[in-house]
C-alpha cells in the first residue's frame, strides 16, 4: 500500500474550504516539566471536534453519493465526523455506534441532523449492522480508518502542519485503527521526520500488529477506548505502518490521564483521553527524545464528556 504526497495535497485542495486550519503554538521551555519545547497541533478544535472531520470531507467530496445517503459505524468521533460533513454537504446521513459510545459524542453526532442508531456492545457489532443496512438501501459507506480516501484526508493535517511548523524531527501521534498515523506518516515519507505511533497499552491493535507481521485482534479496556478503540487496526494502515512508522510505543491509563490534567492546568486546553495519548508518552518517559530532538505532539480529539473531564482536571 502506497500513498504518495501528491495525493494528500490533492485531499488538501478538495476540502480546504470546509476544514479549519488548526492552530499550530509551541509549548514554551519547561511545560509539562520538559526541559524543551513542543509543537501542539491542536487539532481537537477541528469540526466534530477531532482530525476526522478531514477524512470524511474528503471521502464525501471525492465520490458519487447515492439517494440513500451516506452510513457509517463509528465509537464517536468518525460518526460525528461524517456527520458533520454530510450536513454541510446536504447529504443524508445515518450512524451506526455501540452501546459504550461517549454520550457527548452521541449528542454531537445527533447536533448535525444524522439519524442515531445505538446497537451492539462494541464497535464491531455497530460495524456489522450498518453493513446490512449499506446492503439494503445502496448507502455508501465511508470507513473510519481504513480506506484510501480516509487516509489521504486525515494525512492533510501533516500537510498544514509541515507548513507551520517545519523543522520537526519527530511526531508523536495515536493510534486506534491507523488511518491518522498512516496519513501523517505517508505524508512524510521519505523526509528526515519521524512518526511514532502512540496506543494505550489496553487499546494497542497497531502495536500488536506490527509485532505479529499482520494485524490481529486485541482486547480493549483503556480510558482511550472510545476514541482509540479498534479492536484490529486496518490493513491499509498496517502496510503503511510496517513501511513508514520510526517506531510503536505504549502508555498507561494513568500518564493518559495525567497528561489530560497538565493539558488543562498549563495550557488551558480541553481535550478527551485519546486526544491526550500521545503527549502521555513524552511527558511519562515511555518516550524518550534525543538532546535536541524536536518534537510534535498531535492533540487530534477533544470530545470529551463534562463529568469526566471534571472529575480528570480534579484528579478524581
Amino acid at each position: 500500500m502506497y500513498i504518495s504526497k501528491q495525493e494528500i495535497e490533492n485531499a488538501h485542495q478538495r476540502i480546504q474550504k470546509y476544514i479549519r486550519k488548526t492552530p499550530s503554538i509551541i509549548s514554551g521551555f519547561g511545560t509539562f516539566g520538559l526541559k524543551r519545547s513542543i509543537s501542539l497541533k491542536l487539532e481537537h478544535l477541528q469540526h466534530s471536534g477531532s482530525f476526522k472531520a478531514r477524512g470524511a470531507f474528503n471521502s464525501l467530496l471525492n465520490c458519487t453519493v447515492p439517494k440513500a445517503g451516506v452510513a457509517a459505524a463509528s465509537g464517536g468521533n468518525h460518526g460525528a465526523a461524517v456527520a458533520c460533513a454530510a450536513h454541510a454537504l446536504g447529504i443524508k446521513a445515518k450512524i451506526f455506534v455501540p452501546e459504550i459510545s461517549n454520550p457527548a459524542k452521541i449528542d454531537k453526532i445527533r447536533s448535525f441532523g444524522a439519524d442515531v442508531h445505538i446497537e451492539g456492545a462494541a464497535y464491531a457489532d455497530a460495524a456489522a449492522i450498518c453493513t446490512k443496512f449499506q446492503q439494503q438501501t445502496g448507502a455508501i459507506d465511508i470507513h473510519p480508518y481504513d480506506a484510501v480516501n480516509t487516509i489521504n484526508g486525515q494525512g492533510t493535517v501533516a500537510l498544514e502542519w509541515a507548513e507551520q511548523n517545519p523543522d520537526m524531527d519527530t511526531i508523536l501521534v495515536a493510534v486506534g485503527g491507523g488511518g491518522l498515523a498512516a496519513g501523517v506518516a505517508s505524508f512524510y515519507a521519505g523526509t528526515s521526520t519521524r512518526v511514532i505511533a502512540i496506543e494505550p497499552y489496553g487499546s494497542c491493535s497497531m502495536h500488536a500488529a506490527l509485532k505479529a507481521g499482520r494485524p490481529v485482534d486485541v482486547e480493549l479496556n483503556s480510558v482511550a477506548a472510545n476514541a482509540l478503540g479498534a479492536k484490529c487496526c486496518g490493513t491499509r494502515p498496517f502496510e503503511i505502518a510496517s513501511k513508514h512508522i520510526a517506531k510503536s510505543v505504549l502508555v498507561e491509563d494513568e500518564a493518559i490521564l495525567a497528561a489530560q490534567r497538565r493539558l488543562w492546568r498549563e495550557m488551558q486546553l480541553v481535550v478527551e483521553p485519546g486526544g491526550a495519548t500521545a503527549l502521555a508518552a513524552l511527558i511519562s518517559g515511555a518516550y524518550k527524545p534525543e538532546d535536541g530532538e524536536r518534537i510534535g505532539v498531535l492533540l487530534c480529539g477533544g470530545n470529551a464528556e463534562l463529568i469526566q473531564v471534571n472529575n480528570t482536571l480534579s484528579g478524581r
